[in-house]
């Protein structure tokens, strides 16, 4: 495994649609999830995608966290994931706003909306048919990673740039009590 380079805004691989993986079972896309599961942790990031690395393949590596907050905790190897191929679902017409960033637009956050129930499936690096349900926080990590493989950045998905800013700024506006917008 190695660290893989992050490709930022602007590379044309991320606005490309990715290629869907042929073999789920071959070796090279599991050390390539591997390695971008190392990339992610180190980045630190809770998701990321395939074209993220320069690689337009639909796939994608993420962690299993149920919210926000314990995104700043250790990540565990047992609580990470690859996902190859990923269909998802809307099950919930329901949608929630919240926070997103993303290691190719690094230190810049916005407020997106999202499904806040969705079914995904995909297949698993060992060739095992994954199904399920997420909700919240993890709906939204999956939400974002697809998203890429399908050329979109979350910047895409936003209602308005009104909440777009630097997380350090945001944050400290957060901590007194300001609205992001003024």
């Amino acid at each position: 495994m190695s660290l893989l380079q992050v490709v930022r805004m602007g590379d044309p691989v991320l606005r490309q649609i990715a290629v869907p993986v042929e073999d789920t079972t071959d070796p090279t896309i599991g050390a390539l999830a591997d390695s971008m599961i190392e990339t992610m942790v180190a980045a630190p990031g809770v998701g990321l995608a395939a074209p993220q690395v320069g690689r337009s393949l639909r796939l994608i590596v993420m962690r299993l966290i149920a919210d926000r907050s314990a995104a700043a905790e250790a990540p565990a190897p047992d609580r990470m994931i690859a996902l190859i191929n990923p269909e998802l679902e809307v099950l919930d017409v329901e949608r929630e706003l919240g926070w997103e960033g993303c290691l190719s637009v690094p230190e810049l956050r916005g407020v997106v909306p999202r499904a806040a129930r969705i079914g995904y499936r995909g297949w698993l690096p060992n060739g095992k048919r994954m199904e399920g349900v997420a909700e919240g926080f993890q709906a939204r990590i999956l939400q974002h990673e697809v998203d890429h493989l399908d050329g979109y950045l979350y910047l895409d998905r936003m209602d308005g740039f009104g909440t777009l800013g630097y997380g350090r700024e945001i944050q400290a506006a957060a901590e007194r009590g300001s609205d992001a917008r003024r």
